[in-house]
C-alpha cells in the first residue's frame, strides 16, 4: 500500500466505523440497547449517556428495562428516553423504566431503509472525498517530480480498489441491516 493511500486508511475507517454505528441506532422492532445510544440524561448538573446513570437489560425481543443507580434520576431518565422521540412507549415503574418497541408496520420498514439508503450515501460521500484528497496528493506529488508517471498510474490503481473494498463494505453492512429491518 502506498504511502498517500495509508496516510488517509484511518480517516476511511472511521467512516465505516461511524456508518455502522449510525445504523445500529435505527429501530428495527427488536429491543436493542444500541437504540438508546444517543439519549442523554441531565443527571448532577450535566448531561450523561444513558449508560453511564443505568444499566439496560433486554427483557425479551420487544422490550428492555433500564433501571437507574441511583432513584433519584429516575424521572430525568424517563424523560430523556421520551424527548428522544424514538418510537418507543416509556412506563415508568417507580424503581425503573420500561420501554416496549411497538411491532412495525410495512411502511415503517420501508421509511427505515430509506433512511439506511440515505446514510449510506452520505458515508460514500465522504469515501469519495477522502478518496480525492488522496488523489489530489498524488498528482501533486508526481508534479514535484518525487515519482513517475507509472508510479502515478499504479498509486491510482491501488487507490481505485481500495475506495471499491471501502464501498463493498459499506453495502454489505448496508444489505445486513436491510435484511434485519425488514425480518418480521
Amino acid at each position: 500500500m502506498n504511502t498517500y493511500l495509508q496516510s488517509k486508511q484511518a480517516e476511511f475507517l472511521a467512516v465505516i466505523d461511524f456508518f455502522k454505528k449510525d445504523i445500529a441506532t435505527l429501530r428495527t422492532g427488536r429491543a436493542n440497547p444500541s437504540l438508546l445510544e444517543g439519549v442523554f440524561v441531565e443527571a448532577y448538573g450535566v448531561k450523561n449517556p444513558i449508560n453511564a446513570v443505568a444499566n439496560i437489560s433486554v427483557s425479551d425481543s420487544r422490550s428492555m428495562t433500564i433501571a437507574p443507580w441511583d432513584k433519584s434520576v429516575m424521572k430525568d431518565l424517563e424523560k430523556a428516553i421520551i424527548e428522544a422521540n424514538l418510537g418507543v412507549g416509556v412506563v415508568n415503574d417507580g424503581d425503573k423504566v420500561r420501554v416496549t418497541i411497538p411491532m412495525m408496520t410495512e411502511e415503517n420498514r420501508k421509511d427505515l431503509v430509506k433512511k439506511v439508503n440515505e446514510k449510506q450515501e452520505k458515508t460514500r460521500v465522504s469515501i469519495r472525498q477522502i478518496r480525492e484528497e488522496v488523489r489530489q496528493a498524488i498528482e501533486e506529488a508526481e508534479k514535484n517530480k518525487d515519482f513517475g508517471e507509472d508510479d502515478k498510474f499504479r498509486y491510482m490503481k491501488e487507490l481505485d480498489e481500495a475506495v471499491a473494498k471501502f464501498n463493498e463494505d459499506v453495502k454489505e453492512l448496508r444489505d445486513k441491516k436491510e435484511k434485519e429491518v425488514m425480518e418480521i
